[in-house]
């Protein structure tokens, strides 16, 4: 196999790993306190996290050699997971499900910084892209990067849904040192021809430091780049949404372990979106593309939940899977042709920074915002005579509607966006860009 394939089944095992520590901590949480609050706060916390360290991250990844920051990435999560379980194991029960002590959070700071240090590697994965393959087959490439995220994700679901109903996090912690294990002694023997990091393209020796200012005039100096980027913020500030009621709604519909083996059904979109991608390509203007897969989104998140059924949360989570590797796999195709090599860290890192920083206000407030608005409104509130009817009542009925109404707000974000002024620019600037990324010949 090219080093390129051994890559992705390094980061298969990485994100497997990470994946399944953050989907059975949200379980164990919420199983534990039954806290809409808490588990939106994990959500919270796991993209602030990642919009303060992104940027950092990227400069990481352009000042250094990417299997180097791979390795690094590995080392500092089996380093967090490690003190993680000394926690488990000293600290009594009651501490650590008591959400209004300070246990619980720390042993969730300690657990996500885990996780978060996996991020190194999806921010050196996609240079690692304009790199090793070719311009023309870039797109494709990242189709395959989705494919790997749907088989972690189909794994994922599986594992950490029975993991927390066998063991708890104590399983789930001992299971994520064996694989972080696997990963690093994994990707030790693996070869990548890289150029030295922190060299321009003339040869000079760039500074070893983030150079935030020098990275957003990267980004001017693209039409409509800036445009994409604001985008993507607004699209994860409604994410953001889904991210934190979606295991409360649908661990109100069915047990644990049936919300994870149904997680695990419907990551299989991500793999078949992957595959058709990595056949397909994206077409020949991606941004256009990855428009047009959000408009359907959005459309499909206002009505997935409008009545209290497994069928319709199958359908619409489905759906958002599949089209979700189109979103992602067109954005990086569009950043890996017109921003040159030796700064796409940076740049990957700071549009990471950027998209994921709305999110944690969304996290944070739509948590209390469900538990103390929406859930009562239709629960016993004017919501129940007014469209409980035909909607449904209860506190499952009260996060649906968060979702119906997120879903509104997406397709009218993507409207707008498709008739922008920087949607145009970009697109033309796209089009007329030759390979600035470099890369292979």
């Amino acid at each position: 196999m090219k080093p390129f394939h051994h890559l992705l089944i390094n980061n298969l095992i990485a994100n497997i790993t990470n994946f399944t520590v953050w989907f059975a901590l949200t379980f164990w949480v919420y199983l534990e306190t039954r806290s809409v609050f808490a588990t939106s706060v994990i959500a919270g916390v796991y993209l602030v996290l990642t919009a303060v360290f992104a940027i950092w991250f990227g400069s990481l990844v352009d000042h250094h050699r990417k299997k180097q920051v791979m390795l690094g990435s590995s080392i500092c999560s089996f380093l967090f997971y490690g003190v993680s379980l000394v926690a488990l194991s000293v600290w009594p029960v009651e501490r650590l499900t008591d959400v209004s002590g300070y246990g619980l959070w720390l042993f969730i700071l300690l657990v996500m910084l885990g996780v978060i240090a996996g991020n190194l590697r999806s921010i050196a994965l996609p240079t690692l892209v304009t790199l090793l393959i070719p311009e023309d087959g870039r797109d494709k490439a990242n189709g395959l990067v989705g494919m790997v995220t749907g088989v972690g994700f189909l794994t994922t679901s599986v594992i950490s849904g029975f993991l927390v109903a066998w063991g708890g996090m104590h399983y789930t912690v001992v299971f994520a040192l064996a694989l972080t294990l696997v990963a690093f002694l994994h990707l030790l023997p693996i070869t990548v021809d890289e150029p030295a990091p922190a060299t321009a393209p003339d040869g000079a020796r760039a500074p070893r430091q983030v150079d935030l200012a020098g990275t957003v005039r990267v980004i001017g100096a693209v039409p409509g780049l800036f445009g994409l980027i604001f985008f993507a913020t607004l699209n994860n500030l409604l994410g953001g949404v889904f991210m934190a009621l979606m295991d409360a709604y649908g661990l109100s519909l069915m047990k644990v372990q049936e919300w994870g083996l149904l997680w695990a059904f419907v990551s299989c979109a991500f793999i078949a979106s992957g595959i058709l991608i990595a056949r397909t390509g994206l077409g020949r203007n991606p941004l256009r593309t990855l428009l047009l897969v959000n408009l359907v989104t959005w459309a499909v998140s206002s009505v997935f939940t409008l009545q209290h059924s497994v069928i319709l949360l199958v359908a619409g989570c489905f759906i958002w899977l599949f089209l979700g590797p189109y979103a992602e796999a067109a954005e990086h195709t569009t950043l890996q042709k017109v921003v040159p090599y030796e700064r796409q860290g940076r740049v990957f890192g700071f549009a990471q920074s950027m998209e994921q920083a709305a999110s944690p206000l969304t996290a944070f407030l739509i948590g209390p915002l469900a538990q103390f608005a929406f859930i009562p409104f239709m629960t016993t509130g004017a919501g129940v005579d007014l469209i409980g009817g035909w909607f449904g009542t209860g506190p499952a009925r009260g996060i649906a509607l968060v979702f119906t109404l997120t879903g509104l707000l997406g397709v009218l974000v993507t409207l707008l966006a498709l008739s922008s002024r920087s949607y145009r620019r970009l697109s033309h600037a796209y089009a007329q860009a030759g390979d600035a990324g470099g890369g292979p010949a």
